[in-house]
C-alpha cells in the first residue's frame, strides 16, 4: 500500500482539504500511529473519516489475503517437494528423518491454518452476500414474529393475572448465594447461557474492524447516516451500540424509566432464562409466581436479526423499528454482530470505560479506535472514573444493608455474614470520615464546615479503614451481586416500614460502572460539569428517577475508585454543615492511567474534532503520561472551506468610550465595565443583521450584568434593536427557546419591521455552547465577553495543577498547572466561537472582548483557521468600522 493511496472513493468531488485529510489518515492507520486531527465543522470531517478510514480497511483486508495466498501456495508447493537431501554435520544429534518430519509438520500445520482462516473468510463473505441478495429473508423474519405474536399475547395476559403468593420463600432471589472467594472457585464466563453455548457463532473471532466513538447518540445516528450516503454503504458490516435505555423495546422494561432499573430488569429476565433448565424438583414444588423472561430474547430471532444488522447498514431507530418487526431484542443481537462487523459505532464512554468495554463485548487488541468529538477527552475520562458519595447515601445504605442481614441472617451463609460486615464496617468509617455516625438521622447531624484533600492512602488511615482489604471486596461485590440482591430488597419493601428509604437496584454488568452511570446523566441534562444532587434532597417522584442509582451500586462505585494507585488521585471531604448534604468524592488526577490500555492494545488511534486547539494537553496529559512516544503521533490540522473573506475575527481592546476591556476577575463586576459591554454589545446591534449570540464567562455574571443593564436602561435600548433571549436554567427548554429564536430571525428577514433579529445571550461551557449550530442568518455574529478562566480556587483544580507541576515537564516558562488552567479557557472559547460557521457558504464575526486576546500566547490557541484571520483593535473606532464594512459587502453581493 506505500502508506498512502492517490484516490479515495467519495460521494462527490471532495475538497482539497478533504483529499490531505485522508491521506493523513491513511497513512496513519497503515503505520500504527496516535493522530490527532483537527478538521472545523463544515469540511465534511465525517465522510472524510468514513472514505479514509474504510479504504484503509479494505485495501488492508486484500493485502491480507494476497500475503495468505501467497503462503498457502508457497507452503503447498514446500510440501509437494521431495525433501532435499540434508547436509551432514556432526554437530547435529537428530537423525534427518527426524530433523525433516518436524520441518515438515510445521508447514503442514502452517498450511492447515491458512487453509481454515480462508475457509472462514469464504464462508463469512458468503453468508454476507446471501443476507444482502436474499430478501425472503425479512419475509421469513415475518413470518416467524406473527407465530411468536400469540404466545407473546399470552405470556402478557398470564403476568397480568400472577397472584403473589406470601411467605419468605420468595425471598429466595434476594439471597446471597454461597460465596467462593479467590482461589476457591473458577472464574467462568459466557454471554447468554448454556443453551447458547453449543452455537459456535457466539464465540466467533472478530474481524479487524474499526470502532468508531462519538459523545452523544445524536452524533452517531449523523454519522451513520453519512455512512449510508457513502459509497461504502452496500459493501460494509456496521453496527451501532447503545445502551439498554436506548435499544429496549420490551414496554415493561422501557417504562421503568432509568437506566439501572432498566438495566437490572433486563439481567434479572435473563437470569431466570438461564435458570430455568436448572431448578430442581424441590425448587419446581415450591409455590410462587412463576418468574418472567424477556420474550424479545429467543436465539433464533437474535441470530436472524444479527443477519440483518449485517447485511444493511443501521441506526439506532432503524435498529428499535427492527427489532419490533422481527420480535427480537435490538441490544443483544447488536452485540452478537459485533465479532463480524467491520465498523462498530458507540458512544466513546464504552471503549474509555474498561468495565463497561467488557460488558459490550469490545475486544480491542490489533483494531482502529476513532475518537471524534475529543476536546474534551481528559475531562471525560476524569467524570468517567471518579466517583461521589454523600452522607445521606452512606447513611441509607449502611440502614438497608444492616436490614438486609438481620431479616436473612439464619438463611445467609457464614462468609457472606463476614463480607457484608465488612461493607458495613467500612462505610461506618466513611461516614466517621465526614464527622457523623451511622444509625441516626443524617440532616439533623451537624458538621463542621471545611473541605479537606487527601490521598487515597490517607483518607484510609483517616476513616480508620486502612485494615480493610479493598481488593477483596471489589471481587466479593462482582461475584455476589450484593448490590443487587439488596436492591431487590429495598424496591420489594419499600413502604412495608422496613425500609426508610427506597431505592432502585443495581446489576451485575454495570457493577464497576457508577461513575459512568452519573456521567450519563449528566449529559442528559446538558450539564456535564454538575454533581448530581442526593436523593435526600429531592421532594418530587420526578427527581426520584432522575437519581436512580441504588445507594449500595455508588458505595460499589467509590470502593472501586478507591483501589487506583495512590498518585493517581485524590479523596476530596467536603462537610457542608449537616451530613446528609456533606460528601467523599474520588477525584481521578491521572486520567491517562486508564487511556493507556486503550492506546496499547489498538493498533491505532484517532483522535479527531472540530477544534482540538490547544493539543498540548492532549500530548503531554493523555498521550506522553501513558507511554507513548514522540514517534507514534502524528498531528494533522487543515484550514476552512470558506472563502477568506467569508470571516472576520476581531479582538477588541477597548470600548466605543476608550474604557480598556479587561474582564478579570478584579475589574468585571465596575459599573464602568458592564456600561461598555452594553455600548458595545448596542453598536454591534446596529449593523449586525439576523442572530447575535453573545457568550458571559458564567451563569453568575450573566445575571449581574443583564440585572445592571435592566437598571441603567441599556437592556431596553438593546430589545429596541434585537429581541432578546436568555440561555433557559432548564435542559429541557433549550429546544423552545431555539426555536423561538430561529422563528423570530426568520420573521425579521422577511417582513423587516423595526427589529433586525434577534440577541441571544448565553454562557460559556452552557447548554448552547456546543453542539448547537447557529448557521446563517442565526449566528451573524459571535461575541464572547472576558475569558472564561475556571475557577482557580477551586480544592480539585488547585490539586490537579499541583499534580501536573509534580509529573510534567515546563515548557516555554510556564508550568504544567498554568498551562492547564490557559488550556480549559482557550476550549471552552473554541467551542463557543465555532459554533457559527457550519458550510462552506456561510459567513460570520467574531468579536472578543479582552485585552487579553491579544496575547500571543493567547492568540496562538485559536484555531488555525481563525487565528490567521484575527485582527486586533487597541482602538474601538476601526473595528467598528471594519463590521460595518464586512456586512455591507455581505449584503452587496446577494443583491
Amino acid at each position: 500500500m506505500e502508506n498512502g493511496r492517490a484516490q479515495f472513493p467519495f460521494p462527490y468531488q471532495p475538497y482539497n482539504i478533504q483529499e490531505e485529510f485522508m491521506q493523513a489518515l491513511y497513512s496513519a492507520l497503515d503505520q500504527g500511529k496516535v493522530g490527532i486531527f483537527e478538521s472545523p465543522t463544515g469540511t465534511g470531517k465525517s465522510l472524510s473519516l468514513i472514505c479514509g478510514a474504510l479504504s484503509w480497511l479494505t485495501d488492508y483486508e486484500e493485502k491480507k489475503r494476497q500475503e495468505a495466498a501467497a503462503l498457502l501456495q508457497e507452503g503447498e508447493t514446500t510440501l509437494s517437494t521431495p525433501a532435499a537431501q540434508s547436509s551432514t554435520t556432526g554437530s547435529s544429534a537428530e537423525p534427518d528423518w527426524i530433523t525433516d518430519f518436524v520441518q515438515k509438520k510445521a508447514e503442514r500445520d502452517l498450511v492447515s491454518k491458512l487453509k481454515e482462516d480462508e475457509l472462514k473468510r469464504k464462508k463469512r463473505e458468503e453468508r454476507l452476500e446471501m443476507i444482502r441478495n436474499n430478501v425472503q429473508l425479512k419475509y421469513a423474519l415475518k413470518r416467524k414474529s406473527c407465530e411468536e405474536d400469540e404466545a407473546f399475547k399470552l405470556l402478557q395476559l398470564s403476568k397480568e393475572e400472577k397472584v403473589e403468593a406470601p411467605g419468605d420463600q420468595e425471598d429466595e432471589e434476594l439471597i446471597v448465594a454461597e460465596y467462593e472467594s479467590d482461589d476457591e472457585a473458577k472464574s467462568k464466563s459466557r454471554f447468554f447461557g448454556a443453551e447458547d453455548d453449543e452455537d459456535d457463532e457466539l464465540v466467533e473471532e472478530h474481524v479487524t474492524k474499526i470502532y468508531y466513538c462519538s459523545r452523544t447518540h445524536s452524533q452517531l445516528a449523523q454519522f451513520v447516516h453519512e455512512v449510508q450516503k457513502s459509497p461504502f454503504s452496500k459493501d460494509i458490516s456496521l453496527v451501532t451500540l447503545g445502551s439498554r435505555q436506548n435499544l429496549c423495546i420490551n414496554e415493561e422494561v422501557r417504562r421503568l424509566g432509568s437506566i439501572q432499573r432498566i438495566n437490572d430488569r433486563c439481567l434479572e429476565m435473563q437470569k431466570n432464562k438461564h435458570e430455568k433448565q436448572h431448578r430442581d424438583e424441590a425448587a419446581k414444588r415450591k409455590r410462587g409466581p412463576a418468574k418472567s423472561e424477556c420474550p424479545y430474547n429467543k436465539a433464533s430471532a437474535l441470530h436472524q436479526m444479527r443477519d440483518e444488522v449485517l447485511g444493511t447498514v443501521h441506526d439506532i431507530e432503524q435498529l428499535l423499528k427492527l427489532g419490533k418487526e422481527t420480535h427480537s431484542c435490538p441490544y443483544y443481537a447488536s452485540r452478537l454482530a459485533v465479532p463480524p462487523a467491520q465498523l462498530v459505532v458507540l458512544p466513546y464512554q464504552m471503549v474509555l470505560h474498561e468495565a463497561t468495554r467488557k460488558a459490550a463485548g469490545v475486544q480491542l487488541k490489533g483494531q482502529v479506535v476513532i475518537i471524534d468529538e475529543a476536546h474534551n477527552l481528559s475531562d471525560t475520562l476524569s467524570c468517567i472514573h471518579s466517583a461521589e458519595l454523600t452522607g445521606a447515601q452512606l447513611c441509607r445504605s449502611h440502614s438497608q444493608l444492616t436490614q438486609y442481614a438481620d431479616r436473612y441472617k439464619s438463611r445467609l451463609k457464614a462468609k457472606n455474614l463476614m463480607y457484608i460486615k465488612q461493607i458495613l464496617f467500612v462505610i461506618e468509617g466513611l461516614v466517621r470520615a465526614l464527622g457523623g455516625k451511622v444509625g441516626q438521622n443524617p440532616q439533623s447531624q451537624t458538621t463542621q464546615t471545611g473541605t479537606e484533600m487527601l490521598t487515597i492512602n490517607n483518607f484510609l488511615f483517616k476513616a480508620q479503614i486502612d485494615n480493610i482489604n479493598l481488593f477483596k471486596l471489589q471481587r466479593y461485590f462482582e461475584k455476589s451481586m450484593v448490590s443487587r440482591k439488596l436492591g431487590g430488597f429495598v424496591e420489594k419493601y419499600a413502604g412495608s416500614g422496613v425500609i426508610l428509604h427506597a431505592q432502585s437496584s443495581s446489576n451485575k454488568e454495570n457493577r464497576r460502572t457508577e461513575g459512568l452511570n452519573r456521567y450519563l446523566q449528566n449529559l442528559q441534562s446538558n450539564q456535564s460539569s454538575a454533581p448530581v444532587p442526593p436523593a435526600d434532597q429531592q421532594g418530587s417522584a420526578e427527581s426520584e428517577k432522575v437519581l436512580s442509582a441504588s445507594p449500595m451500586m455508588q458505595v460499589e462505585g467509590f470502593f472501586m475508585a478507591l483501589t487506583n494507585s495512590n498518585t493517581d488521585g485524590r479523596v476530596v471531604v467536603h462537610r457542608q454543615g449537616t451530613l446528609s448534604e456533606s460528601s467523599v468524592k474520588f477525584l481521578l488526577l491521572n486520567p491517562a492511567v486508564h487511556f493507556a490500555q486503550v492506546l496499547k492494545e489498538c493498533r491505532a488511534v484517532i483522535i479527531a474534532g472540530g477544534t482540538m486547539q490547544p493539543v498540548s494537553d492532549f500530548k503531554q496529559e493523555l498521550l506522553f503520561s501513558a507511554g507513548v512516544g514522540e514517534e507514534r503521533i502524528t498531528e494533522f490540522s487543515c484550514g476552512h472551506v470558506i472563502p477568506p473573506g467569508n470571516i472576520l475575527p476581531l479582538v477588541l481592546c477597548s470600548g466605543p468610550s476608550g474604557q480598556e476591556l479587561d474582564f478579570t476577575f478584579q475589574n468585571r463586576d465596575a459599573p464602568h465595565m458592564m456600561d461598555e459591554t452594553g455600548r458595545i454589545l448596542s453598536n454591534i446591534c446596529n449593523v449586525v443583521p439576523g442572530g447575535v449570540v453573545c457568550f458571559f464567562p458564567s451563569y453568575e455574571y450573566s445575571r449581574r450584568i443583564i440585572s445592571h443593564w435592566e437598571a441603567n436602561g441599556a437592556l431596553a435600548r438593546l430589545a429596541n434593536k434585537k429581541k432578546i433571549f436568555q440561555e433557559p436554567k432548564k435542559a429541557n427548554q433549550v429546544e423552545q427557546v431555539l426555536s423561538e429564536f430561529t422563528r423570530c430571525i426568520q420573521r425579521c428577514s422577511q417582513d423587516g419591521g423595526g427589529l433586525t433579529g434577534a440577541l441571544l445571550f448565553s454562557v460559556v461551557g452552557g447548554k448552547m455552547s456546543e453542539g448547537i449550530n447557529f448557521s446563517d442568518e442565526l449566528g451573524r455574529c459571535v461575541v464572547m465577553v472576558g475569558m472564561p478562566y475556571p475557577n482557580i480556587k477551586s480544592p480539585e483544580l488547585q490539586e490537579k495543577m499541583s499534580y501536573l507541576d509534580k509529573h510534567l515537564p515546563h515548557s516555554q516558562g510556564r508550568s504544567p498547572g498554568q498551562a492547564l488552567i490557559e488550556n480549559l479557557c482557550m476550549k471552552a472559547v473554541n467551542q463557543s466561537i465555532g459554533r457559527a460557521i457550519r458550510h462552506r457558504g456561510d459567513y460570520s464575526s467574531i468579536v472578543l472582548c479582552d485585552r487579553r486576546y491579544s496575547r500571543p500566547a493567547t492568540l496562538s490557541k485559536l484555531p488555525t483557521w481563525i487565528k490567521d484571520r484575527t485582527s486586533t483593535h487597541t482602538n474601538f473606532g476601526p473595528a467598528f468600522a471594519a463590521l460595518r464594512k464586512f456586512f455591507v459587502e455581505k449584503k452587496q453581493k446577494q443583491l
